[in-house]
């Protein structure tokens, strides 16, 4: 699956399962620009990604790290934390 794809599967995915309509986003983005989102065929700031999360109540890390998960099945839960624990890890104590 592209990347664009699964984001836009993720943030469709999120925003039902907090049983939210396109409309509930007009305050941070118009209708027509999330449906875009949703269908895969733009792409957001990360900007964007933090006022999307906030209206759906979660961390812009949650909305992200979900659309790759779809993007990527094999990798599951647990190794995508594993991966991005170890790299932080090594920049993070690197400084």
């Amino acid at each position: 699956m592209e990347l664009n794809q699964a984001f836009g599967a993720a943030l469709k995915s999120l925003r039902k399962s907090r049983a939210l309509t396109q409309e509930d986003f007009s305050t941070v983005s118009s209708r027509t620009y999330l449906s875009t989102l949703e269908r895969g065929l733009k792409s957001p700031t990360l900007d964007k990604v933090e006022e999307l999360a906030s209206v759906m109540g979660i961390h812009p890390l949650t909305l992200l790290t979900y659309a790759y998960l779809l993007r990527d099945e094999r990798l599951g839960l647990e190794g995508a934390f594993a991966c991005v624990k170890s790299e932080l890890e090594l920049f993070i104590s690197g400084d």
